[in-house]
């Protein structure tokens, strides 16, 4: 089991930024990527970006690019989300993702609230 517990998230204007963070604990031990998927109301949700912990390698939503940026901290297990020049069409419950490539399956945070005011 993989637990995640996600900070950083509010209210924001238009053009401001936020930083989120996710930590992992538990069986972290296998081959994984850890990364934010996002859901705004009334729409499915949607991969924002991830990395793979053992290659550093970034993957991003195409619309995102530019704006938003992935890192990692390896000694803490946790990953960040930089999000600058925020849109009210960023306004989602942001869910920080952990994929573990041995067991096939992502693990979800609870989740955590983006509100982007114009």
């Amino acid at each position: 089991q993989v637990q995640l517990v996600e900070s950083g998230g509010g209210l924001v204007q238009a053009g401001g930024s936020l930083r989120l963070s996710c930590a992992a604990s538990g069986s972290t031990f296998s081959l994984y990527k850890m990364g934010w998927h996002r859901q705004a109301p009334g729409k499915e949700r949607e991969f924002v970006a991830d990395i793979n912990w053992t290659t550093d390698s970034a993957e991003y939503a195409d619309s995102l690019k530019g704006r938003f940026t992935i890192s990692r901290d390896k000694a803490k297990t946790t990953v960040y989300l930089q999000m600058n020049s925020l849109k009210p069409e960023d306004t989602a419950i942001y869910y920080c993702s952990f994929y573990s490539y041995g067991y096939g399956r992502y693990y979800w945070g609870q989740g955590t609230q983006v509100t982007v005011s114009s």
